[in-house]
């Protein structure tokens, strides 16, 4: 069957959302404060820790993630990484509450760059409390081929350099452990180092995309507590590493409608590039 035939697939899940994994999450950014209980609001991406589809160990692909050809399409590229997503979040998510997600393949589309062929995969999710849509995400997943030694690779464009607030990041192989772990995340670029190494070409263990974008969001939190971000998007660029240090940056809009934020790599490399609308 052809990729294409899978848009409008579409699948549901329902879970009550649980005070663990937020407070594992928070333990793992370094939040100091209250535990997180039933009744309070959960922080914006940290939905990402809940919905998570298990399968068992005999049903993994050669990169820990499931065999495609279920919900999502089996497209004939090995190597699938989260490209980016935009979200809406329109009613509070609440620990606690029974919650449902839904989630629709939206679009496939494939073409090739200078690495060879690509294809991507765009899969809109919505979660609801009873009748109330809480939150609307697009997100996108990018499909490449093996790869090769011998194939071009793209110069990412330079960060800015200057800020009106920062926080650099050491990472480690706990964090990224901990993250998978709450994900339920097997992909073995983040933990699997010959993996990372020999088999994908990369200068060590990739650090999560989600988990920086969900990093940046918490930067806004902490240096601008008194916005409410409505939206939010995010592009992933290039992989960062746990070999070094990475920092996340935030520079509000004149008209104080948006922040632009984005992560720099040590090497000044601009990693991802992310919009939070606020009021």
């Amino acid at each position: 069957m052809h990729a294409k035939q899978w848009i409008g697939k579409s699948e549901s899940t329902g879970e009550r959302i649980a005070a663990f994994p937020a407070n594992a999450m928070a333990a793992t950014l370094n939040h100091s404060g209250p535990m997180y209980k039933d009744g309070d609001p959960l922080p914006h991406l940290w939905h990402w820790l809940y919905f998570l589809q298990t399968f068992n160990l005999e049903d993994k692909g050669y990169d820990g993630h499931p065999k495609l050809g279920g919900f999502l399409p089996p497209i004939d590229l090995p190597r699938r990484m989260w490209a980016g997503s935009r979200l809406k979040f329109l009613a509070p998510m609440s620990i606690g509450a029974q919650l449902n997600k839904e989630s629709t393949i939206k679009a496939v589309t494939e073409k090739s760059g200078r690495s060879g062929a690509l294809a991507f995969v765009t899969v809109l999710h919505q979660v609801h409390d009873g009748n109330t849509l809480c939150l609307e995400e697009e997100h996108d997943i990018v499909y490449r081929e093996k790869m090769s030694a011998h194939a071009p690779q793209a110069s990412p464009p330079s960060a800015p350099t200057e800020s009106a607030f920062s926080r650099n990041i050491d990472p480690d192989p706990v964090m990224l452990f901990r993250y998978s772990a709450l994900t339920f995340n097997g992909h073995r670029i983040h933990y699997d180092q010959p993996f990372c190494t020999d088999t994908e070409g990369y200068e060590g263990l990739v650090v999560h995309g989600p988990l920086m974008a969900t990093m940046l969001l918490d930067l806004v939190r902490s240096e601008l507590p008194q916005v409410i971000v409505s939206e939010f998007e995010f592009r992933a660029l290039a992989p960062v590493f746990e070999t070094t240090h990475f920092s996340i940056h935030g520079e509000p809009s004149t008209d104080e409608k948006t922040i632009k934020l984005w992560v720099r790599r040590d090497d000044g490399a601009l990693a991802i590039l992310a919009q939070a609308t606020i009021r």
